[in-house]
């Protein structure tokens, strides 16, 4: 239902003016937290919307307080509908159908096809890594790539790697997608599909030639490939556990999405698949659990539990 949020809350500041994050969740039923991220992602975007602080506080449209959707710029079309995601599928609800065509309906003819094209390219993945979602400022290039994504137009990319090697390469943009708050570029190259991070994109220039997709590449598809990798390259190390049947809630809330729950084993417990980044870290979640959350495998990991629980019943036994 997400482009179908955002048409609404633009659609509440229109007739409003200024709202505030509790009167959007009060109007369309979701969580206050769930509407304070969708404005904040408006504005990030670079829709004409801000925040006011203070008693009388809440969200503003730009330019009085108020506009028209049929007069926002061709960025700003732009900014919407990548924001609200791809385009629906087959299985998407009448609901966000309906808002993305009385979208398309209201912007001007000459923005139609940028704005259509928009909607095929982003996918939000709205969880962190950690599922800890970090609040970033929007990157200086952001724009530069949204526009040749949309525009499909290959570009001369300045690239700093995470080593802080600095390279220049001619790239083939195929598609954004944003994990919380942090935006990548998918992009074809000589050597296969490869993903830039946008804050660490130095330069972005257009060369004029048009991209040349994949045969059968599918945006959706390829970031859902491309993060599974990246959680298995940032998290290697897996463990199999018994939990309590009440503390799986605070396991899903502790791990987040570094947590597959299982079936229930003869005794009620409940089987899980834990995964860290290294044996000490994942030790360091594990043990506040106690008894009611017992790792079954690897055995490094058991021991390494023994010996801290032995270290703790000597420091804290004559307390």
């Amino acid at each position: 239902m997400r482009a179908d949020r955002l048409v609404a809350i633009l659609l509440l500041l229109q007739a409003r003016g200024q709202v505030t994050a509790g009167e959007v969740a009060e109007e369309l039923e979701i969580s206050e937290r769930t509407a304070r991220r969708d404005l904040e992602a408006l504005g990030m975007a670079g829709l004409p919307i801000y925040s006011q602080q203070g008693r009388n506080g809440g969200w503003r449209l730009a330019g009085g307080g108020r506009t028209d959707l049929s007069g926002l710029t061709a960025g700003e079309a732009r900014a919407l509908f990548l924001v609200a995601g791809p385009t629906p599928s087959v299985s998407a609800t009448p609901q966000v159908k309906a808002a993305l065509r009385k979208l398309v309906r209201a912007l001007p003819e000459p923005l139609r096809s940028g704005a259509e094209a928009a909607s095929q390219a982003v996918v939000v993945d709205p969880r962190g890594w950690d599922d800890r979602a970090r609040p970033r400022p929007a990157p200086p290039l952001l724009d530069d790539v949204q526009k040749c994504v949309v525009e499909g137009v290959q570009i001369t990319l300045g690239y700093v790697a995470r080593n802080r090697e600095p390279s220049t390469r001619v790239v083939h943009p195929l598609g954004l997608a944003t994990k919380a708050s942090t935006w990548y570029m998918i992009a074809d190259t000589e050597a296969g599909l490869r993903t830039f991070r946008v804050d660490r994109m130095t330069s972005v220039k257009p060369t004029g030639d048009p991209v040349v997709r994949p045969d059968g590449f599918e945006l959706a598809e390829a970031w859902k490939l491309i993060s599974d990798e990246i959680e298995q390259k940032r998290t290697p190390v897996r463990a199999r556990a018994m939990a309590s049947p009440d503390l799986v809630p605070v396991c899903r809330w502790v791990f987040g999405n570094r947590v597959r729950i299982g079936p229930s084993g003869p005794d009620g417990r409940v089987e899980i698949e834990l995964r860290g980044h290294n044996l000490d870290s994942l030790a360091g979640d594990v043990a506040g659990f106690g008894s009611a959350l017992e790792i079954v495998e690897p055995a490094e990991l058991r021991a390494h539990l023994a010996r801290v629980g032995a270290e703790l019943t000597t420091t804290y036994a004559s307390s």
